[in-house]
């Protein structure tokens, strides 16, 4: 199976063989690593060896992990072997803070709720403190909303220290062309997104204006093509920033954006244009997807 290299992008193939990987996570500046699971099992299993190291890492340079989640399928698949009680205890939950990348402006006890889904999958079966998980408040407009998390975001955690770092001085010098290899170092540890089979990332569609947005950190839309229709969003300035990304994508109703994204080099699919100005991106995808990477 071949993959292209577009941009300052290197793709490589991490194959899975008897449930164990056999190639070690690409480390380059701007890369991108593929780690193919035969199962959904296994794919679960190596992220949650994924996130722990990634935990690990942040703690042990700052004493916290900052990590934004997205909605979908990811929060099962994420928690279903860092809920176990091997996996809760090297994962340090209390060291967690969790943002989302994405939500529904729903209540936050609705089924379609980001934060919901998180709660039942994850936070109800692990110790992160409460204080230390940020939902949006639902009870805003979604404007309002948007408004509200932007600054919840810039505010951040801790004696003042912004989690996803100077943000509005990152876009202002981001429109004067200075490229900040250094931002990520002051933004979340992890992102954690998915993809729909329309290649969808976050609450950034096909098509829709908010893909050109740079001069907000959180956007709301209120026309989503995909149900329901209001939601907040991070943007793409926040999302480049992030210290690493990972993907994680399953079922063979992805398999065709996968191979726009992964192999076509003029695709501009939103998961596409997720490309960290300093960090990484790892993509988890199970057999099933990648069936539409062979060739």
């Amino acid at each position: 199976m071949g993959f292209v290299v577009s941009n300052s992008f290197t793709l490589r193939r991490l194959v899975q063989n008897n449930c164990r990987a056999r190639s070690v996570t690409m480390q380059a500046e701007g890369s991108i690593s593929l780690q193919i699971s035969a199962t959904k099992d296994v794919l679960s299993k190596q992220l949650a060896e994924f996130v722990i190291q990634k935990a690990a890492e942040a703690k042990k340079e700052k004493g916290k992990f900052v990590v934004a989640l997205s909605g979908g399928s990811l929060p099962k698949t994420l928690a279903k072997d860092l809920v176990t009680d091997d996996y809760k205890i090297r994962a340090e939950f209390s060291s967690w803070h969790v943002y989302f990348a994405d939500e529904r402006c729903v209540p936050l006890d609705h089924e379609d709720s980001n934060y919901g889904l998180s709660k039942i999958e994850l936070f109800d079966k692990v110790d992160i403190p409460a204080d230390q998980i940020y939902p949006i408040d639902p009870s805003l407009t979604p404007e309002e909303c948007a408004g509200a998390y932007a600054k919840s975001l810039e505010t951040g955690i801790g004696e003042g220290t912004p989690v996803f770092g100077e943000i509005r001085d990152y876009i202002s010098r981001e429109k004067k062309g200075v490229h900040l290899l250094t931002f990520c170092l002051k933004t979340a540890d992890l992102l954690f997104l998915g993809i729909g089979p329309d290649g969808h990332t976050c609450s950034l569609f096909p098509g829709h204006p908010l893909l050109q947005e740079k001069s907000k950190t959180v956007a709301h839309i209120i026309d989503s093509p995909k149900p329901p229709p209001e939601r907040v969003t991070l943007t793409y300035p926040v999302l480049n920033a992030a210290k690493d990304v990972v993907f994680v994508s399953t079922g063979s109703s992805k398999k065709d954006a996968l191979r726009s994204i992964l192999k076509d080099p003029n695709s501009e699919l939103p998961a596409k244009l997720v490309k960290p100005i300093s960090g990484s991106v790892t993509w988890f995808i199970d057999q099933d997807a990648a069936d539409g990477l062979k060739g």
